[in-house]
């Protein structure tokens, strides 16, 4: 029901607003908002990623992260994969990681098909998702300061600190515009 109910009020609110994004409230394409967190260390979560090994945020530190909130179900999600895709294939080996944090509510079950066999264009290229993929649920959400909507995505800078929150889809030169001023800091020492 929820996929349904969230895939409608999508498409509702998109032909209305113009924005893109899923979930229960949808936010504008691309805009980075201010918010509490903001400015603050990254907190302090653990993830499971789908072998079912703990990755926790802060083993992450020291490289510029972009945590990334997504459903298989969310078609705006589905269409920011490949700048996704083409952001960790640029940056991978230069101080950069993307962690696409699943948030569907039957977990690995879906996830993982998805992340094993969907495949998207980058380049001319059918590629499947490059990145680590982690499963996340309401708690994590809200050490996040709680998601009103996917996709939704956080910054972090190598020394731990959330620069910047993306509501909606990512633009990609913005994108390569902040992680590259990012990477360029001094690394977290």
């Amino acid at each position: 029901m929820r996929k349904v109910f969230g895939g409608i009020l999508g498409l509702a609110l998109a032909g209305v607003l113009g924005v893109a994004g899923c979930g229960h409230n949808t936010v504008s394409a691309g805009s980075s908002a201010g918010s509490s967190s903001v400015g603050l260390a990254e907190p302090q979560v653990t993830f499971k990623d789908l072998q079912g090994a703990s990755v926790p945020l802060v083993s992450l530190k020291g490289k510029v992260v972009l945590v990334n909130f997504w459903a298989t179900w969310c078609d705006p999600c589905q269409a920011e994969i490949p700048t996704l895709i083409g952001l960790q294939q640029k940056y991978g080996d230069k101080g950069f990681t993307l962690l696409g944090v699943a948030m569907d509510d039957d977990g690995k079950s879906v996830v993982e098909p998805f992340v094993q066999k969907t495949e998207f264009t980058v380049d001319g290229q059918k590629r499947t998702m490059n990145y680590p993929i982690v499963l996340g649920d309401d708690a994590i959400a809200q050490k996040f300061g709680g998601l009103i909507g996917y996709p939704i995505s956080f910054l972090i800078s190598r020394d731990g600190t959330i620069q910047k929150k993306y509501l909606g889809m990512l633009n990609a030169k913005e994108m390569d515009q902040q992680i590259e001023s990012l990477l360029s800091s001094a690394p977290a020492s």
